[in-house]
């Protein structure tokens, strides 16, 4: 017997369209690239969104075509996400921090039909062009008095004059909730980025369960401003999630330093950001230099790398700012966990709270999770056994686009998704990522967590940012190696450091050298880049190896 509710698909533009009529007044507020700062309602935006949708089908824009963006965060970055899904076509965000070539494998392998990018970026496109798909139509985000004169972007087109004279209402057409709606490809660390196709009903419940298991940072009155990029695996869900609770944006546009962030936080008083922790650390040193937290900053949500228990307990401790450590993957659409704390959690002291929150969380409604060892079987979720996480869901990847090599990798025999990370569960659900299973060290048979080494190393007077290796060695097979980057007003000395992390891990854990570097390089996504230290360190010999 089956229930007798009315069978209506999820739908994307449904939640712009709820937004104007419940949540008409509600601002968003851009830091725009062309300078100052925009203001606008979702009342206001919702006639844009109609307005573009027009002008994409005027362009030619046919359902299934994939419309690619090269952007800010911004209010025109948000239109487009309506827009594009919206009339059955698919939302490509490019990640502009990817290598140039990365750039032209992702465009073509989409094979965009269109390409939107803001006018900073018209040097890049101007010089990717001649490598991009031929017919691609190339829009500037961007109004006719500050259209870019580029040399090679000859018919390039104004998105204030694609919107002109169209109509501010639309009609959405009755698509299928399994329609691609979304496309976001990883960074490509390991092989060429791999492309993960959204549908409408995965970014419908992913953004309604993301309401749910964050609820303390939405609603009507709330503002968040994102700091991870729209260009990011949806920025975490926050273009569909913040509509759909009444929670105003606040968009940072290109500047992501630490003084330009507080700023736009201090003015706008926003009560939460998003992002991920080298962010974090810029803004943790301009609020140390001012000597205090933006006003009405109460919460810092921190993902897309393990986030060290320093950097909470610098935000819990000298500013009472809160911080929710969660976890996900582009793969997830991305989040899988939040770390919001139950009211008697909350009441612990701030020591025993911090150990909790170095903690990933606990999984989202839908996110299913389990740990398997080496053979695929599944092991006890007490907190002490450690095996490769495995999740699955309604907003979980069952496979890579046009991939199908990198999809039979990923997936198991009875459909769950290999995420490739290392971790722990607690019986009451928290997650604890211990590595990636690329970047464990296992020596003499044993294995050693880099990220536990980093969060200790992290706590050390001196030590500004660090990575930990996995070396070889003729005797215990492989041995860590730390590459610290010191604070400019400090100068550890490398016994110092090794001294202060045998009071913090056992004394077989502790590195066999210190490296010491100007400087540590980061992902597309502001994670820390092992593959380009492994390359630089390639001839690297340990001391105790020589």
């Amino acid at each position: 017997m089956k229930g007798m509710m009315m069978d209506r698909p999820l739908s994307i533009p449904a939640i712009i369209d709820l937004a104007a009529e419940v949540h008409a007044k509600t601002e968003i507020v851009s830091v725009a690239t062309e300078g100052g700062i925009h203001r606008t309602t979702y009342g206001d935006i919702h006639k844009r969104v109609a307005q573009l949708a027009h002008g994409l089908r005027a362009l030619g824009v046919k359902p299934g075509d994939r419309v690619a963006t090269l952007a800010w965060n911004g209010y025109r970055h948000f239109e487009l996400y309506y827009a594009i899904s919206g009339i059955g076509a698919v939302c490509h965000t490019v990640n502009p921090r990817l290598f140039p070539e990365q750039l032209v494998y992702i465009i073509n392998h989409a094979q965009d039909t269109a390409l939107f990018f803001d006018i900073t970026f018209a040097p890049l496109i101007a010089a990717l062009r001649p490598k991009l798909p031929e017919g691609l139509t190339y829009v500037a985000m961007t109004g006719r008095e500050a259209m870019p004169a580029q040399e090679g972007l000859d018919g390039l087109l104004c998105y204030e004059d694609l919107l002109a004279g169209q109509p501010e209402t639309i009609t959405w057409p009755d698509l299928d909730e399994n329609t691609a709606a979304a496309l976001s490809y990883t960074s490509g660390t390991t092989g060429e980025p791999k492309g993960v196709l959204y549908s409408h009903r995965s970014q419908v419940i992913h953004a309604m369960t993301s309401v749910i298991g964050a609820s303390r940072y939405f609603g009507m009155g709330k503002k968040i401003l994102p700091v991870v990029p729209l260009f990011h695996v949806n920025a975490w869900a926050l273009p569909y999630s913040a509509p759909i609770s009444g929670t105003s944006l606040i968009f940072p546009g290109a500047k992501l330093d630490g003084a330009s962030l507080f700023n736009l936080m201090d003015t706008e008083k926003v009560d939460n950001s998003w992002g991920v922790p080298t962010v974090w650390l810029g803004l943790l040193n301009e609020m140390n230099q001012r000597g205090r937290k933006p006003e009405g900053l109460t919460d810092v949500i921190i993902g897309g790398s393990a986030a060290p228990q320093p950097m909470i307990e610098a935000f819990e401790r000298n500013f009472g700012i809160s911080v929710c450590h969660g976890w996900g993957m582009t793969e997830m659409s991305p989040i899988g966990t939040f770390g919001m704390l139950s009211p008697e959690m909350e009441r612990l002291p701030l020591d025993e709270k911090v150990a909790l929150k170095v903690r990933q969380g606990r999984r989202l409604f839908t996110v299913d999770m389990k740990i398997v060892d080496e053979n695929g079987r599944e092991l006890p979720k007490d907190g002490v056994v450690f095996g490769e996480l495995c999740v699955r869901g309604p907003a979980v990847a069952s496979g890579y686009y046009n991939n199908e090599a990198a999809t039979a990798q990923a997936i198991d025999s009875e459909g769950w998704f290999k995420t490739g990370d290392v971790a722990k569960i607690t019986p009451d659900g928290f997650l604890q990522i211990v590595d990636r299973t690329k970047d464990l060290v296992k020596s003499g048979g044993e294995w050693i967590s880099s990220i536990d080494l980093e969060n200790a190393a992290l706590g050390c007077p001196g030590v500004a940012n660090c990575a930990v290796l996995a070396m070889p060695h003729p005797r215990w097979g492989e041995r860590p190696l730390l590459i610290v980057v010191p604070r400019p007003d400090a100068k550890p000395a490398k016994e110092d450091i090794l001294a202060y992390l045998a009071t913090k891990v056992a004394s077989w854990q502790v590195p066999d050298d210190v490296l010491f570097v100007e400087n540590i390089p980061l992902t597309a996504t502001g994670k820390i880049s092992k593959l380009e230290l492994r390359k630089t360190l390639k001839d690297y010999v340990l001391p105790s190896a020589a």
